[in-house]
């Protein structure tokens, strides 16, 4: 696990910050973490940018705008990248964990806004809660278990999901 404050130049975060949190059109999703028999109350929207279990590769027309990452990020495959839009709760919730896949890959979580919501990591029986901050990336293995949460301090918590090799 790896925890970059100021991940990208200022212009260029701000630049995408507007495109994620103004411009994007999202999709509402009825449950977080679907997979799961849980029942819970959790939902979200989500902007597919790429996936490529789909055939062919589902790609975004806003996929290009998203560049930067992938450049500071060294892609060399990219699995799958998506914008998550979490609705503020009532209180902060955590969302049942999950593994993005089950082979070891990289990953990255970019936040696009601070507030009191983030990431949970599940390392040798510990709970590690990463903080959503603007700009923050969170890099990690997310064939580990791991969880999102929600936020109650701002509207929404919006971030960008990257799974890649």
């Amino acid at each position: 696990m790896q925890v970059i404050d100021n991940f990208l130049p200022k212009d260029e975060f701000e630049r995408l910050q507007e495109i994620v949190m103004y411009k994007i059109p999202y999709f509402f999703i009825p449950k977080i973490n679907s997979g799961h028999d849980k029942e819970d109350n959790s939902c979200y929207l989500i902007h597919t940018l790429y996936n490529y279990e789909y055939f062919p590769a589902l790609a975004s027309n806003w996929l290009s705008e998203f560049k930067s990452i992938s450049d500071k990020l060294e892609i060399v495959s990219l699995m799958r990248m998506k914008l998550n839009f979490y609705p503020r709760t009532d209180k902060v919730e955590t969302h049942i964990p999950h593994t993005d896949y089950k082979i070891s890959h990289k990953g990255c979580i970019l936040s696009f806004n601070t507030c009191d919501g983030g990431t949970v990591l599940y390392e040798d029986e510990k709970e590690i809660l990463v903080e959503s901050v603007a700009n923050r990336a969170l890099l990690f293995d997310p064939s580990k278990w791991h969880s999102s949460t929600s936020c109650t301090n701002a509207k929404a918590r919006f971030n960008v999901n990257i799974n890649y090799f």
